[in-house]
């Protein structure tokens, strides 16, 4: 099967899978992100997110994870909610409703893996969602999936951003599409303005050391005292950066039974929350990426944010 062919059934098959768009990058060394990565570190934007600081060779070059790699397959995948939660309690970010997205994202790359392996022949290559070394909003411009934000997230004009990235990185030659190089943020801040922690910071850069989402998910230690009442009652996670953003007027729902929230999550109000016991939390989220912060983690994240 020639060059052509093979890209258009791949790009066919993920999106049959239930990708939202599909772009494909030759792989090679990241030039241009190289230094914005060294300055991030430099300035400790990455707060107690030691690991960040591990592998950064093989963060800007995808040959280093996959020996003779020629290309890198960017895709995204929808989780705009259909519902959200009762008005005036703690919130969770909307990407975390459902079930681990991990789960769900691993099983249809290796899917398309196996495709393009019946249809290809022997090609080695890797997959990964949010899961290793890969520099994947980089990836996704450079596949032409969407532009990066001021919030630093990668946008699609017709879709907004609330989507969630995966790439597979292979050592056959495809087609490749054109990086995206335009940028349509325009002069608008209002990502920038909405965000109650200052995280958000010039040339498209998160002090992620300020991020709620740090916060609430990553960090183990106490959660700092002057950050108390600027939360805007995010217990996990943070949207405001994407909700204020006009691109999102263009978020469709999505229909995947496997993002859909337990029934009782949309409708908790603040004193449910305040009286979660840990079987309820076991029960809400069972197979949930919130799991991640623990119940103990939740119980401290509620607590600071009560009044």
């Amino acid at each position: 099967m020639n060059k052509e062919k093979l890209t258009q059934i791949i790009k066919q098959k993920a999106l049959k899978l239930g990708f939202q768009s599909i772009g494909i990058a030759p792989a090679g060394f990241l030039e241009d992100e190289a230094p914005r990565l060294e300055k991030w570190l430099k300035n400790g934007y990455n707060g107690k997110m030691s690991y960040m600081e591990n592998h950064f060779d093989k963060r800007l070059d995808p040959t280093k994870l996959v020996p003779d790699s020629k290309t890198v397959i960017s895709l995204s995948y929808n989780y705009f909610p259909s519902t959200k939660q009762a008005e005036k309690t703690y919130k969770i970010a909307k990407y975390a409703y459902g079930k681990d997205y991990h789960f769900l994202l691993k099983d249809k790359l290796k899917e398309l893996m196996q495709f393009i392996q019946e249809q290809a022949g022997q090609v080695q290559g890797r997959v990964f969602t949010d899961s290793a070394p890969v520099m994947e909003r980089a990836w996704a411009k450079k596949a032409g999936i969407g532009w990066e934000g001021k919030h630093s997230l990668i946008i699609q004009k017709n879709k907004g951003s609330f989507f969630f990235l995966a790439e597979m990185i292979l050592d056959l030659e495809l087609d490749y599409d054109a990086p995206f190089s335009t940028d349509h943020c325009g002069k608008c801040t209002r990502c920038i303005d909405a965000c109650p922690t200052e995280a958000i910071l010039p040339d498209k850069m998160i002090n992620a050391s300020k991020c709620i989402s740090y916060f609430t998910i990553e960090l183990k230690d106490e959660l700092p005292a002057n950050m108390r009442g600027k939360f805007q009652d995010w217990m996990f996670g943070c949207d405001i950066c994407q909700d204020v953003c006009p691109w999102n007027k263009f978020s469709l729902p999505h229909n995947d039974d496997f993002f859909q929230p337990h029934p009782d999550l949309l409708n908790m109000n603040k004193k449910d929350w305040e009286e979660i016991t840990e079987e309820v939390f076991r029960d809400i989220f069972r197979k949930s990426a919130v799991k991640r912060t623990k119940y103990s983690g939740l119980k401290r994240n509620i607590n600071f944010l009560k009044v």
